[in-house]
């Protein structure tokens, strides 16, 4: 490893990922910058509704137990530590590691940064004309009367740059952007400027990848059978070099697969179309190269990027109520019938259902004919209500269910004893302008302003490589599941969802190319009839790209959806029946 490569591993792709992964990157071989990722939309929910009960809390509390196992060999090492793991109180966890490191005798300069947080601004903001306007749906945030609770800008990476510069050993981030972690670094350590868009974009490429920690190592991957060992998967590492190409590997001797698709399906995970709006840069998802390198390590270079956006996304979320939800199993014969009882009951036993401001009633069938056992002859009735009111949506509710215990359909059961209604937040996705975004880096009594990105004078574009791609061939069909050729990856983008498809060869992708259009996918996924969708093709990774707007309702906390993150819908998708040319089923067409 010389001074043109940068080893960057990440250690944890959410809030509660694998505990024993920071010792284990930094165990496991030689990196320089360790990075771990705890922050997602639903996870500023969580964060809040810590600090709700502890002001000191409000950031990832199991960041300081793996810094306690690895910070003293990382200060020694000379290994810088990245992490978004300040969440809504960055200030605080600083002050944390502090004390530990006064704790185990650590010689460790801390930095944090702030800015994020536009929760004490929004008034001023309103007032300045920043609207503030849901992104999906149009609408200002004045038009919002429910309590907000948290709102944060997404930060770029030039804090990261700052604190590094200035000596930093570990740098505290809240809300910046996940790639963040990753270009912060490589800027840092190769001096990159912050027009030099082609490397940028690399970097937020190789920090995407990475990102969601072993979901690129053969984690949540389609061909899951070509994994060795998942029962303990590597964490990734990126080999970024002063050019900006990079490698993506992880540690010898560890379980998992790092290959051209594990990377791929990693790519296409929450993201909408060619360009990737990052606050540093946008990357041109359509100029990324991958290729095999060697077992395990994949070669990632010709990444092109663009100026970056003028604003910056913000993430609110406020206060939507409370929810309870109860569940009745159905078994046997006449389901929809047992299904029909059961509610028409307990809506008179609660005073109707409009007593609620919303209700919805799921008949979810995994009943079989002729069971071969009594689960399989099991269906579910699931209903769940939502109000402003507490008590409305609690034992008020949840008790009448189990009153009809003794006197209601054959074969009653319920799922779990009733209980009382739960707070649930609602996503509002926002824009605001770039130069309105004051992000600061603090480090002892040092507070250093990081100034916006500056805007781009004319018209820039990316000039992006042609890719040669065969006509879609004819011929004799199998009726199989779209899985027996394509991978999938799926996951949440606020209310809407993202699922991305992919194939091996691009006689596959000339096929799925003219296959799956959105009409089709229309079909496939009846849930997504009545929704608007987009269509992207990304032909150098031989792979569509859709998002589907509405289908998770307003987001993952308030969507009663039983995968509010759609983390399954791509291979739900991957189990339709289609017909499929028989030449594309030989693995070397």
């Amino acid at each position: 490893m010389g001074d043109s490569t940068l080893r960057i591993a990440n250690c944890s792709g959410f809030y509660g990922d694998r505990l024993s992964a920071a010792r284990e990157m930094v165990e496991g071989g030689p990196i320089d910058v360790l990075t771990g990722d705890y922050l997602a939309e639903l996870t500023m929910m969580i964060l809040f509704k810590d600090r709700m009960k502890n002001p000191e809390a409000g950031y990832a509390r199991t960041f300081l137990k793996q810094m306690e196992e690895v910070l003293g060999t990382c200060v020694k090492r000379g290994i810088k530590v990245v992490s978004n793991a300040g969440g809504l109180n960055p200030s605080g966890l600083a002050a944390e590691l502090e004390k530990l490191c006064a704790r185990l005798g650590i010689q460790a300069k801390i930095a944090y940064i702030e800015g994020d947080d536009l929760l004490p601004r929004l008034a001023a903001l309103q007032e300045q004309g920043v609207d503030l306007r849901h992104m999906d749906k149009g609408i200002p945030l004045s038009s919002l009367s429910a309590p907000i609770v948290t709102a944060n800008a997404y930060l770029g990476g030039w804090g990261i740059v700052e604190a590094l510069r200035r000596g930093a050993d570990v740098v505290v981030c809240p809300r910046v952007t996940d790639a963040a972690l990753t270009l912060g670094p490589a800027a840092w350590k190769f001096g990159w400027a912050r027009d030099d868009w082609d490397r940028l974009a690399a970097a937020v490429v190789a920090g995407h990848i990475i990102e969601c920690g072993a979901q690129c190592t053969g984690g949540n991957y389609s061909f899951f059978n070509e994994v060795t060992n998942i029962d303990r998967i590597g964490f990734p590492i990126a080999e970024i070099h002063a050019d900006g190409r990079f490698a993506i590997t992880k540690h010898p001797n560890t379980g998992g697969l790092v290959s051209v698709g594990t990377v791929t399906a990693q790519l296409l995970y929450e993201i909408q179309g060619p360009r990737y709006f990052n606050p540093d840069v946008t990357a041109r998802f359509d100029s990324i190269h991958i290729e095999p390198e060697a077992p395990d390590r994949v070669w990632v270079s010709g990444v092109k990027g663009e100026p970056p956006p003028a604003t910056n996304k913000v993430c609110i979320n406020y206060l939507g109520g409370y929810r309870n939800a109860m569940t009745f199993v159905l078994a046997g014969l006449d389901i929809e019938e047992k299904a029909r009882v059961a509610e028409e009951t307990l809506w008179r036993l609660v005073g109707g259902k409009e007593r609620f401001h919303e209700v919805d009633v799921r008949l979810i069938r995994t009943d079989r004919p002729d069971p071969a056992s009594n689960d399989e002859a099991f269906a579910f009735l699931r209903v769940t209500v939502k109000d402003s009111d507490a008590t409305r949506v609690g034992r008020a509710f949840s008790s009448k269910a189990v009153e009809m215990a003794l006197a209601n359909y054959p074969g009653f059961l319920i799922t779990a004893l009733p209980g009382e209604g739960s707070p649930f937040g609602v996503y509002w996705p926002a824009l605001i302008p770039a130069e309105l975004v004051e992000p600061r880096v603090r480090m002892g009594d040092q507070t250093i302003v990081i100034p916006p990105v500056p805007p781009a004078t004319g018209h820039y574009e990316a000039c992006l490589p042609s890719n040669e791609i065969p006509a879609a061939p004819a011929g004799p069909t199998h009726r199989l599941p779209l899985g027996a050729i394509c991978g999938a990856r799926s996951g949440d983008k606020g209310g809407n969802a993202n699922v991305g498809v992919w194939v091996k060869t691009p006689a596959q992708f000339a096929w799925l190319k003219s296959f799956l259009t959105i009409e089709r996918l229309r079909q496939l996924l009846t849930e997504a009839a009545a929704l608007t969708i987009e269509r992207y093709e990304f032909p150098n990774l031989l792979s569509l790209n859709f998002l589907i707007y509405g289908l998770l309702g307003d987001g993952v906390s308030a969507s009663t959806r039983t995968d509010p993150q759609a983390k399954s819908l791509g291979e739900y998708l991957r189990a339709k029946l289609v017909e499929i040319p028989r030449v594309l089923l030989d693995p070397e067409a």
